[in-house]
């Protein structure tokens, strides 16, 4: 089986910066770190190796040169090899431009070894809208499960995985075709430490770097700024919240002044 997991290299969000002048994240503010979500999808890869069969884990970004740390930090958890595109015609990309980008690496790398299995990340914590990975799988024209917490069973005979996905009302059993792609939660496993002999691989390992002239059959005009229609009309960061009242006084006495408050802020839950 071929597992290829999409990784992404973020800004650590509880450091970040917005700049007030172009609405847009001080990228420079933060350091740069593997999205929270997609080391889970790394991590649920190397279980699925673990329970048998001979299993490849390969992981792909697109970004700038320096991505090559995420590459590294998944060869950490247990990934066994790592594919960048990097190209300046990939920057700007928007999650459409980004999910083209990743669809045509996924067919090339697919060329040198069939795919079985696509995992991402619920979402990227810098964009939070959980639509690449979808989206790859539109274009590869694979069946997409998202939110998934448990992958229950592959059966490589019938080629089909069993999986538990989260609901806003519950949890759903899913029985989908291979190759098949899922995005997953944080819950659905524990980051384990690294062991030694990881990390020293992970030290040594110089990822498959690949630019644009690299993929085959590519529309350039889906790439980077000219492939993204999503204009980011404003950006800002929301006003801290209020501190509390302390309500003093008798039982009574703070009954009513409760009212009091919330006579006054009745317009307000009216709006709401």
């Amino acid at each position: 089986m071929h597992i290829v997991v999409c990784v992404k290299q973020v800004p650590d969000t509880k450091i970040i910066k917005i700049n007030p002048k172009t609405n847009t994240l001080d990228r420079r503010s933060a350091p740069a770190i593997l999205n929270p979500y997609d080391a889970h999808a790394v991590q649920e890869a190397v279980r699925l190796k673990r329970m048998g069969g001979k299993t490849i884990i390969s992981v792909l970004s697109m970004g700038p040169p320096q991505a090559n740390a995420i590459i590294k930090k998944c060869i950490e958890i247990g990934a066994d090899r790592g594919y960048l595109i990097s190209d300046r015609a990939f920057a700007g990309a928007d999650t459409l431009a980004t999910s083209y980008a990743l669809s045509k690496a996924l067919e090339k790398i697919s060329k040198e070894l069939p795919i079985d299995l696509v995992i991402c990340g619920k979402h990227a914590i810098d964009g939070d809208t959980g639509q690449v990975g979808p989206g790859i799988a539109r274009r590869l024209d694979i069946p997409p499960v998202t939110n998934v917490i448990e992958v229950a069973e592959i059966n490589d005979q019938e080629r089909t995985i069993l999986i538990k996905r989260k609901l806003a009302s519950g949890y759903e059993l899913i029985q989908a075709d291979l190759p098949a792609l899922l995005t997953v939660e944080k819950e659905i496993n524990e980051i384990e430490y690294s062991p030694l002999p990881n990390m020293l691989r992970a030290a040594r390992y110089e990822p498959v770097i690949w630019t644009v002239d690299d993929l085959n059959e590519v529309d350039r005009t889906q790439l980077g700024l000219k492939g993204s229609p999503t204009i980011v009309g404003k950006m800002f960061t929301p006003p801290k919240p209020e501190g509390g009242k302390k309500i003093e006084g008798t039982p009574e006495e703070q009954v009513n002044e409760l009212i009091n408050i919330l006579m006054e802020k009745k317009d307000w839950f009216v709006k709401m």
